[in-house]
């Protein structure tokens, strides 16, 4: 999408790469804006994000019906023809994004998701007693 290609601030430690079947713009490792569908989505502090759901057609950004990824808020589709307008919002996702710790690489992302879905031993059902 040139639209998103076009908002993508250039610095040494911004990258792209696909997600959610589009593509995204990480910072640090950190995603701070992406593409679903035809819209482009930001990441923003609480203060941000509730100035830019005040525009008109800005919306949160939900992946799956019901479930929002709520630092998430897609950018007015109409902005698609003026870029200049989102270009704020991209500098204001790319800033708060940075700001946060860097993430450290896939190995200790796997481990995380590991233990967070271990879940408890299931309880043991008590032995029948033999029949004689």
């Amino acid at each position: 999408m040139a639209f998103f290609r076009d908002l993508v601030p250039e610095a040494p430690n911004v990258v792209t790469k696909p997600m959610f079947g589009h593509i995204a713009a990480f910072v640090n490792g950190t995603m701070f804006m992406g593409v679903f569908g035809s819209r482009v989505l930001v990441r923003l502090v609480a203060t941000d994000r509730e100035e830019l759901l005040a525009e008109d057609g800005a919306g949160p950004f939900e992946p799956m019906a019901g479930r929002p990824m709520r630092e998430y808020v897609l950018l007015p589709a109409d902005w698609l023809d003026d870029p200049d307008r989102a270009k704020p919002w991209v500098q204001r996702s790319l800033a708060y994004a940075a700001a946060l710790p860097p993430k450290k690489g896939k190995a200790a992302a796997k481990a995380l998701s590991a233990v967070a879905e271990k879940k408890p031993a299931a309880a043991k059902t008590p032995k029948r007693p033999k029949r004689r």
